[in-house]
């Protein structure tokens, strides 16, 4: 028989809590090794934006374990210039602060900007920041992410409506950008 005092109780039920995380993330990380793909056309997008000597960041809520695995998996170590994780940021997504915080290091402009999202509190985050927000129906169902206000929804990063809008940024010179993490692998 256990009794225990509501304090006690309350500790015990936040220990376990955090520990459940914690091997939920171990194993998710034993999984990624085996089974992370890329999104089709990452590395087409990969290419398109180193060509033209862009900045990037990867910007995600991500535990840093399960970022830095995902970055080296997909052979992106090199890709990024800066990573932001939500922990870094006094408010994580869907608050601007982390995208905030990737124009800073990178010392680009908003205003040529772009930023991919695949999650409703990602879109959020690059629209209060002030960035023209490209989403990616890769894991949540459209309508949910209409309600975020992306610029517009991709399928998938060879999405045609991407490589249009793409080619009239290269049209006015008008692009930096930042990666969220997620979905961009």
């Amino acid at each position: 028989m256990t009794i225990s005092s509501g304090e006690n109780s309350v500790t015990s039920r936040s220990y376990r809590a955090k520990l459940w995380c914690k091997h939920k993330e171990a194993m998710f990380r034993r999984l990624a090794k085996e089974e992370l793909k890329p999104i089709q056309g990452l590395y087409k997008l990969k290419k398109w934006v180193e060509d033209r000597g862009l900045k990037r960041a990867a910007v995600t809520n991500d535990p840093k374990e399960n970022t830095e695995l995902m970055i080296s998996t997909l052979g992106l170590s090199d890709f990024f210039e800066a990573v932001i994780l939500g922990d870094d940021c006094e408010h994580a997504k869907p608050f601007p602060d982390p995208y905030l915080k990737a124009l800073d290091i990178l010392k680009v402009s908003k205003d040529h900007t772009v930023v991919f999202e695949d999650s409703v509190s990602g879109i959020k985050a690059g629209v209060a920041a002030g960035m023209p927000v490209v989403g990616l129906m890769t894991r949540n169902p459209e309508h949910l992410l209409m309600e975020a206000k992306p610029t517009f929804l991709i399928k998938n990063y060879e999405d045609p409506k991407l490589w249009a809008a793409l080619e009239e940024l290269d049209r006015l010179g008008r692009c930096s950008t930042s990666f969220n993490l997620k979905h961009s692998l």
